[in-house]
């Protein structure tokens, strides 16, 4: 059996269905091997780095392995950033990379690069194999790392010559199983007696807590405490629980932040945040100031960062969570569902007919399926989305703000939709990351993929002039550009799209076009915003830098 092949066994025996990347001569075994292993995809993409983005989402929302491959060089070098991604989001990642013949190496080969120190610094692990004897212990092993303790990517560099070689004897091991990471249940106890003596405290939630969601709101509504969840963290919450006090850090909400700034809570319970800059506003030292900070977190490097914690939890999420609920019921403390949990019918009223961001927004989730998931891109609209988009099932929204990969959400698109596809889902980005990564509106298309792509297309790298605009009082010429009528785009790619000048554009009969599709759309908002977005405190932040 050939190693490629072999490879390839172990991924399927580990339940991998899809391998996002694209062929080429160094990776020409793996993409023959496929032509007879109908259980294994391969999604072909446009470039290399979206298919990195691909590969993370669908790791996200199927929580398990998932794979992306690239050539030999620059093929390598395009899925760094999406391993750099995957690291920062803890997400099980498999990066496959050819390389040159072992006995070319160092004679300056085509397209030779010595990948694995290049991956090290942003995976768990990475190696470069130079034997075929050795492929599947060091795939194994590291899928292995993959799935453990605090998942995260690895890389496995594999020579064109390895995977074309012959192995004998080779038997296929079973896959990883992740273990669980138990808290200490006498940490837990001092937790619950902390939190019983302090009468009042808030609760940060970070996107940590995406698969206990549950849990987190029963803990809540036992200590009737409010909830303020980070931007990333932002969809897990619905937007009617009585609890929720809104977004606090990039693009929050005043009312989130004067109860960090103002507040008299006693306690802050920080549940699967790593306390970066975006999810503190920038490091806001009012956050733990006077407060008892308790962290619950399964990887243990994000304890006592930036803030002195009090009582740090190390362990899953989901774990610690249930067992402090046990020992609050124990001590007598039973939950409150006055007024929780009752579905309220979601309001609209706040949009007017001005043609501005924040009520385009608000109108497409007026009118779409309140099942949807948004995948939000980098741009002034994600401050937008942040502040302004409502919460109106689980999970509503995937923003990632905490590596800003402008692009990444196109991909992430895509991805979602492989691992989710009876979830409705949008893609909101603009038209700066649309260069960037649009093309993948055709890898949509190729696997039938019913995913609607808005692109706000305001004609300037949006985030960057607004930011420069308000902190420089200036911006480059260079920051705005030639508007390119990007549905018209679509449309000669054979893909369906319709163009947005006006308010009167966005209306129920044609978002009603969208609902049902066999494939991807693409939905242009031609539109230039002079309001200021809700991004100041980051501005403030960068300014400082600048006195």
């Amino acid at each position: 059996m050939k190693a490629a092949q072999i490879v390839l066994e172990y991924l399927k025996g580990n339940g991998v269905k899809y391998i996002f990347g694209i062929p080429a001569g160094s990776v020409n075994a793996f993409f023959d091997e496929l032509n007879d292993m109908p259980e294994i995809t391969p999604i072909v993409t446009k470039h290399e780095g979206a298919a990195s983005y691909m590969a993370a989402a669908y790791a996200k929302y199927t929580n398990q392995l998932s794979v992306s491959i690239g050539c030999s060089g620059p093929g390598g070098t395009n899925l760094v950033t999406g391993a750099a991604n995957a690291m920062r989001e803890h997400l099980p990642v498999l990066f496959l990379t050819g390389s040159v013949p072992v006995n070319t190496m160092g004679l300056n080969a085509s397209q030779e690069l010595d990948a694995e120190p290049i991956f090290k610094p942003v995976t768990k692990y990475s190696v470069l194999v130079k034997d075929s004897k050795d492929l599947l212990n060091e795939v194994v092993k590291a899928c292995e790392i993959a799935v453990s303790g605090v998942p995260g990517p690895v890389h496995i560099a594999i020579p064109i010559d390895v995977q074309h070689e012959v192995v004998q004897n080779i038997e296929i091991p079973a896959p990883p199983i992740r273990a669980a990471i138990d808290p200490n249940l006498d940490i837990i106890k001092n937790v619950a007696n902390e939190l019983i003596k302090r009468e009042n405290g808030y609760i940060l939630v970070g996107q940590g807590v995406r698969n206990s969601v549950e849990q987190l709101i029963e803990l809540a509504e036992m200590l009737n405490w409010p909830i303020l969840t980070t931007p990333q963290a932002k969809g897990f919450i619905p937007e009617n629980h009585p609890l929720l006090a809104g977004v606090f850090g990039f693009a929050g909400h005043e009312a989130a932040s004067a109860m960090i700034n103002e507040g008299d809570g006693q306690v802050l319970l920080i549940v699967g945040s790593s306390l970066g800059e975006t999810a503190t506003n920038n490091y806001n030292v009012n956050l733990a100031k006077d407060r008892f900070t308790i962290q619950m977190d399964f990887d243990q490097t994000v304890f006592n960062r930036k803030y002195n914690i009090d009582l740090p939890v190390l362990g899953d999420i989901n774990l610690s969570l249930k067992f402090l609920i046990e020992e609050l019921r124990t001590a007598g403390i039973t939950r409150n569902t006055t007024e929780v949990g009752v579905k309220q019918e979601e309001n609209f009223d706040e949009i007017t007919e001005e043609y501005n961001t924040k009520n385009v927004l608000l109108n497409l989730q007026k009118y779409l399926p309140t099942s949807t998931r948004y995948t939000i891109d980098i741009g002034e609209f994600m401050s937008y989305v942040i502040h302004h988009m409502k919460v109106l099932d689980y999970s509503a929204f995937d923003i990632n703000v905490h590596f800003g990969a402008m692009g990444s959400g196109i991909a992430s698109a895509i991805g979602l939709k492989l691992a989710q596809p009876e979830r409705p889902v949008v893609s909101i980005t603009g038209d700066g990351c649309f260069f960037m990564h649009g093309m993948e509106i055709l890898t949509a298309k190729e696997y039938n993929l019913p995913i609607l792509f808005v692109v706000m297309n305001n004609a300037r790298l949006g985030m960057v002039y607004q930011g420069h605009a308000l902190q420089f009082k200036r911006t480059h010429p260079s920051f705005e550009q030639e508007s390119i009528n990007i549905s018209a785009m679509a449309a000669a790619m054979n893909i369906p799209s319709f163009r947005v000048t006006d308010m009167q554009d966005l209306n129920e009969d044609m978002l009603n076009n969208f609902k049902n599709l066999n494939g991807p759309a693409v939905l242009e908002v031609a539109l230039v915003d002079h309001n200021t977005p809700p991004m100041g405190d980051r501005v403030k932040f960068l300014s400082s830098f600048g006195k």
